[in-house]
């Protein structure tokens, strides 16, 4: 009882001293097409759907809607096949790569990785499912998988020559799609269009995204990140108007005074939106961007759209004959002639083109413009000043070892840590040119050195060898990694240690292949743009204050009941802040720094063992050593 009374008052003194639960560090976040309903399966009262290879689950009684992903449940991603089982009352959800869960109504999920991770000779992809009793039988490129739903395992297999191999399975059953599907075309379970994000922007609490290549014709698409709404882009009908097949965006770009104006590069040419819709088709009739040939039109290759702050719009274009750069200003366009970007020679016999794949605009904090070349055949970085029209290419990668750094894939992306140092992205790892390098003489390229820690004086080159395809840069200073295969890597503001390293191993990240990386500084959200669709991770680092005030320094959760086991946040700091966490009787319980604006406590003292209930003081201090403020935590046990 007394207990109870303790949390009752402690809940009380919260509510008026402090602030409710935010998205908890640590958590992810999954944002799943379900726009292409491909199969419907009646479970009851529930309708389970499978769309856009992904899963929801719809009650017939009271309408609601349950989406399913790998961040709430799922093991994988890419659907390929479901099937319910009355018997077993469980659906069997089978993937591309052949691992399996099973569903239950109620949301509980199992998984059978059996199939997946078994080494086999043949072809293991699900191709359909019948059902029988409680087994599921798995028609397979190499034979025939009987699954026992109830128990939930793989009770045989059978190859065609095999002396029992069944042939009297039940006919496939595709009825429940079609008595509902007119049912199911009124749904709106949300979520965007298309599980392809290759290039991303955020403005202002907006998520922009595009497929970023030439191929998969994937709209605009914006996440709103207020409501959680998508807005999908005019896509339908433009093919009509420009002559050309749509390809989706292979980049794109938001005008600065009018977050409605957009203009989007892609494999023929730059399209302009407003409010979304269609508006406007450049290509060589009227503007200076040219086909790769001269005249093939399905080939005019927009790879960069930037705007600047007065307005312009500079644009990119690929491997094309006269011309690599184009500047847009109040409706009039100019070419711009640089030799440095005209060196793509795939034949003797044809003059230089601009280089393949000139991409990843950006401006640095001194009004700059960096860009790349990601393409084997030059890959370089570009510092280009718009004022003077001055452009430097940097083409060999020397690093302060003197070694020349083998970049033989193409330079993939570029961007400015928070000490104005410019980071790139190659197939053989991250490369730093420090702010203090740039514009002299026999440029030094920084691989970073981290000391093994082993008793010796080695130390290895920071993902060496690793391909790097996004980097983005908290408001801690650490590096956020994207790769092409191997997840994402977290690393520390002083680039020393390994944060995290999440994989489709273990995490809910969607794919190995991340492709472009976000942050949403004030919330700490962190998106990754796959191939297999759009996740998110809640960082610890968000942006940080101007000043330290009793309004805008607050915990969450708080109080902190005895069923959280989670991460305790607090908010609302300034940089690199000394943080305090005291007992009521003032002895130190744990302290640290702050990660941009954030720092977090587990609820437990320096020896590990969970504290007692009670309030906590979290002090502050400035990182000159001027006092913050101070909060309190109730902790419930």
């Amino acid at each position: 009882m007394k207990k109870l009374i303790t949390f009752v008052l402690l809940l009380a003194w919260s509510m008026v001293n402090g602030q409710w639960s935010m998205a908890q560090i640590g958590t992810w976040k999954a944002y799943m097409a379900y726009s292409d309903i491909q199969e419907i399966q009646k479970a009851g009262d529930e309708l389970f759907v499978m769309a856009s290879n992904d899963l929801y689950q719809y009650n017939l009684n009271d309408q609601s809607i349950y989406t399913y992903d790998k961040a709430n449940g799922l093991s994988d991603t890419d659907i390929r096949h479901i099937k319910w089982c009355p018997e077993a009352k469980r659906l069997i959800v089978v993937y591309q790569n052949s691992n399996i869960d099973l569903v239950e109504t109620d949301g509980d999920i199992i998984n059978i990785s059996d199939l997946y991770t078994k080494a086999i000779t043949g072809d293991k992809t699900v191709n359909s499912i019948l059902i029988e009793g409680v087994y599921a039988y798995l028609i397979c490129g190499f034979g025939i998988v009987k699954v026992n739903m109830e128990r939930a395992e793989i009770s045989d297999s059978y190859t065609p020559h095999h002396p029992e191999y069944p042939t009297d399975l039940p006919a496939e059953d595709n009825s429940d799609y079609d008595k509902y599907i007119e049912l199911v075309k009124t749904l709106n379970p949300g979520g965007p269009k298309y599980n392809y994000f290759g290039y991303m922007k955020l403005f202002n609490d907006n998520l922009y995204t595009a497929n970023g290549n030439y191929n998969h014709g994937v709209p605009i698409q914006v996440l709103e990140m207020s409501n959680k709404e998508w807005t999908i882009y005019q896509h339908e009908g433009i093919s009509e108007t420009t002559g050309v097949s749509y390809t989706g965006s292979f980049c794109f770009d938001i005008d600065p005074s009018n977050q409605n104006h957009v203009l989007a590069g892609s494999r023929n040419g730059l399209y302009e939106y407003i409010n979304g819709q269609f508006t406007q088709y450049y290509d060589h009739n009227n503007s200076p961007i040219e086909p790769f040939d001269g005249k093939e039109k399905e080939y005019q290759i927009v790879t960069g759209v930037q705007f600047d702050q007065e307005g312009n719009v500079w644009i990119l274009n690929s491997s094309a004959p006269n011309t690599a750069l184009v500047k847009l200003s109040n409706g009039y366009f100019t070419k711009l002639n640089h030799k440095e970007l005209m060196k793509l020679n795939t034949n003797s016999s044809i003059p230089n083109r601009s280089n393949a794949e000139l991409c990843k605009m950006m401006f640095d904090s001194q009004g700059t413009m960096w860009f790349c070349n990601n393409n084997w055949t030059v890959p370089a970085l570009y510092q280009y000043n718009t004022q003077t029209d001055a452009i430097i290419a940097y083409e060999s990668f020397i690093n302060q070892d003197g070694m020349d750094v083998a970049v033989g894939g193409g330079v993939r992306c570029v961007v400015e840590d928070l000490e104005k140092n410019i980071w790139i992205g190659t197939n053989v790892g991250p490369l730093v040119l420090e702010r203090t390098e740039i514009n002299d003489e026999g440029t030094v390229f920084t691989q970073i050195k981290v000391p093994r820690n082993d008793g010796t004086d080695y130390a290895d080159y920071l993902l060496s060898g690793i391909d790097i395809l996004s980097i983005a840069i908290d408001k801690a200073g650490r590096k956020w990694f994207g790769t092409n295969g191997n997840g994402v890597y977290l690393i520390s503001a002083d680039n020393m240690t390994q944060v995290q390293h999440f994989t489709t191993e273990n995490s809910p990240l969607l794919s190995d292949i991340v492709m472009s990386i976000v942050i949403h500084s004030s919330s700490g959200e962190v998106f990754f743009g796959t191939d297999k669709g759009l996740c998110s991770y809640m960082s610890d680092a968000t942006t940080p204050s101007e000043s330290m005030e009793k309004d805008n320094v607050w915990a969450y959760p708080n109080p902190v009941t005895p069923e959280y086991t989670g991460l305790i946040t607090i908010t609302g700091l300034t940089y690199n802040a000394d943080v305090k966490i005291t007992n009521a009787a003032g002895f130190l319980i744990t302290e640290g720094r702050s990660n941009g604006g954030l720092f977090t406590w587990d609820g437990k003292d320096k020896k590990g063992n969970r504290v007692a209930s009670g309030i906590y003081n979290v002090i502050t201090a400035t990182n000159d050593g001027k006092k913050g403020t101070v909060c309190k935590i109730a902790i419930v046990n």
